[in-house]
C-alpha cells in the first residue's frame, strides 16, 4: 500500500452489501446502497437501488435475476418498483444487529469474525480494494503503514483505532419523491 483512499465512498456498499450473499461480479450490481429510506421507518435494513433495464429482453433477464439472486436470499425483505427506471430491494440485517450498530458507529474493526470473513471473502485477497478492506477491518496490522503515508505517529492512529471514517448518514439515506410506490413481495 503506497497511498490511502481519501475520497468518500458509500460505506454500506462495501461493509454491508457483502453480507446479503450475492457474489461479486454478478451481472446486475446496485447503482447504490443505503441504510435508510426517508419514506420508511427502517432499522437494520440495507436498501439496494437497481437501474431497471429498458429493453424487453433485458427486463426479462432482470426479472430472472430478481427471482434467482435476490428473492431467494434469507435476508431478502421486499422490493419496490419505484418507476420504469428503478427498483429498490430491501434486506433485513437483523441477524447482524451488533455489526450493524458497529457500522453506524464507524467501528468496523469491532465486527464479528464471521462478518469480517464474509466481507473479505467477497472482495477476495488480491487487488487494492482487498488491501483497503483488510486495513479497515484489521487496522492494528496497518498502523505503521498508515503512519508512514500520513506522516503522523502510530500512537495517534492507535488512539483513534479505526482507519476508515464513519458513514455519512446524509449519503446513506435513500431520498426520492415518490408519487406512487408499488410494493411487491
Amino acid at each position: 500500500m503506497k497511498q490511502i483512499y481519501t475520497d468518500y465512498f458509500q460505506k454500506s456498499k462495501v461493509f454491508l452489501y457483502p453480507l446479503i450473499g450475492i457474489k461479486k461480479g454478478i451481472r446486475y450490481v446496485p447503482k447504490e446502497t443505503y441504510i435508510n429510506w426517508d419514506q420508511m421507518n427502517s432499522k437494520n435494513t440495507l436498501y439496494c437501488l437497481y437501474k431497471t433495464p429498458k429493453k424487453d429482453g433485458e427486463k426479462k433477464m432482470f426479472d430472472i435475476f430478481l427471482n434467482v439472486h435476490i428473492k431467494n436470499k434469507d435476508l431478502f425483505d421486499q422490493y419496490y418498483k419505484l418507476s420504469e427506471k428503478y427498483t429498490l430491494c430491501s434486506f433485513n440485517l437483523t441477524p447482524y444487529k451488533k455489526d450493524f450498530k458497529n457500522f453506524l458507529d464507524g467501528k468496523y474493526s469491532k465486527f464479528s469474525r464471521l462478518t469480517k470473513d464474509t466481507i473479505m471473502n467477497f472482495f477476495g485477497d488480491t487487488g487494492s480494494i482487498s488491501q483497503y478492506m483488510e486495513s479497515y477491518l484489521y487496522p492494528e496490522y496497518y498502523y505503521e503503514i498508515y503512519s508512514e503515508i500520513l506522516k503522523i505517529p502510530v500512537s495517534d492512529l492507535e488512539e483513534v483505532g479505526e482507519l476508515c471514517d464513519k458513514p455519512d448518514m446524509g449519503k446513506e439515506i435513500f431520498v426520492k419523491e415518490l408519487a406512487e410506490i408499488k410494493l411487491f413481495k
